[in-house]
């Protein structure tokens, strides 16, 4: 039996998500539900606010990340800078930008390069 052929689901969508940000290194696809003691910390971090409303994806610097196995990562952020797109184009103009303390974010996985941790298919804020 070939057990190359064997991938499971979530490390599919972590190397889809790596190829499509373009990251140097996939670093982290969870399988369960994070402890408080787990919970990854980050200084500051920008999620973009679309016309169908906040991305999926959060770019974020200044980050710990404990090692863990479960599916999803909980983040707690002490900055989260989210600007208001008018469009759904990254180049348009901005409507305005909010700016959030204190705020945790559940996400699936992440990638890591030299100066950001990027993390995909996070959903709406916790508290």
């Amino acid at each position: 039996m070939n057990h190359s052929m064997h991938h499971t689901p979530h490390r599919l969508l972590g190397a889809v998500a790596a190829v499509a940000m373009g990251a140097t290194t996939l670093l982290g696809t969870g399988a369960g539900t994070a402890t408080a003691s787990e919970r990854a910390q980050c200084e500051r971090a920008e999620r973009p606010i679309w016309s169908e409303g906040p991305s999926r994806n959060v770019t974020a610097h200044g980050c710990d990340i404990p090692e863990q196995k479960h599916r999803w990562y909980v983040i707690d952020i002490d900055t989260l800078v989210q600007p208001r797109h008018t469009t759904d184009y990254l180049d348009e103009d901005i409507a305005g930008t909010s700016t959030l303390h204190d705020k945790t974010l559940r996400c699936m996985g992440y990638t890591k390069d030299k100066h950001a941790v990027n993390w995909f298919g996070c959903v709406p804020h916790l508290r």
